[in-house]
């Protein structure tokens, strides 16, 4: 008999080499508003696409990014928008 597959849904997170997400980090899902701490004058940006390590995030300052979050760390915004 066939027993029901119990594994957790993939995580969207910044992956770590062994395929899940790094512990600590967010979880990054489309909508959700981030900063990237290391360019802070590109102001908060709305994440648009998550696909793997790659997310494209539309900053207020700077546009549309493809950010690779194994090589950028990008930080949750706390804002109510």
């Amino acid at each position: 008999m066939h027993e029901p597959h119990d594994d957790p849904p993939e995580p969207h997170g910044r992956p770590d080499p062994q395929g899940g997400a790094s512990p600590g980090t967010a979880v990054l899902e489309p909508g959700q508003w981030v900063r990237n701490p290391a360019q802070p004058d590109w102001g908060p940006g709305q994440i648009q696409s998550v696909v793997g390590a790659r997310v494209t995030v539309n900053f207020e300052n700077a546009g549309k990014i493809l950010v690779n979050v194994r090589l950028v760390t990008l930080e949750p915004e706390d804002s109510d928008r």
